[in-house]
């Protein structure tokens, strides 16, 4: 029987305990899973590409050290996938809106490749509300991240935000 490969992209600007719930439960599902780090355009991160490489590998290094693979990619995610030999996309669903917007990008990528399947996974109801855009802002006003992310990535972000300035006060 093939290897079932998985490809679960993103951002992970900076990575949370949302992602790693993902990633823990999405792990389970294929033989090999691919956390394919990106950049989208149509953020600003706050940490560069290799930073986030760098956090993402750090922060997966306890789970399944041997079907787990950090990989960075700049590229359409189903040439990405295709690269990879993946067979499924897994991707986190925190609610309705989500849901739509994956939805249509769900439809897209069948249309560049049809042989890819996505795997939706609900995020665990606790994790739900948190998203790497809400604890960056959280961080800047100087409001507690800790409940969002692990104790070393919550120092990664208030380093940063030490470094380029806080917009609380």
């Amino acid at each position: 029987m093939a290897k079932r490969i998985g490809i679960y992209p993103g951002t992970f600007d900076p990575i949370t305990l949302g992602h790693m719930d993902i990633i823990e439960r999405g792990a389970k599902l294929v033989d090999e899973l691919i956390i394919g780090v990106t950049t989208n355009i149509a953020k600003s991160p706050m940490f560069d590409d290799n930073e986030r490489i760098a956090m993402v590998e750090r922060e997966v290094a306890g789970i399944k050290k041997d079907s787990i693979r950090v990989v960075g990619f700049n590229s359409l995610l189903m040439d990405f996938a295709a690269q990879m030999s993946a067979d499924i996309v897994i991707r986190g669903i925190r609610g309705v809106t989500d849901f739509e917007y994956e939805y249509q990008l769900t439809g897209m990528n069948r249309q560049l490749n049809d042989q890819i399947e996505t795997v939706f996974l609900m995020a665990d109801v606790e994790l739900q509300p948190i998203a790497s855009r809400l604890v960056k802002e959280i961080a800047f006003y100087g409001g507690p991240i800790e409940k969002f992310v692990t104790p070393a990535v919550r120092s990664d972000v208030e380093a940063r935000v030490q470094k380029i300035g806080p917009r609380g006060g």
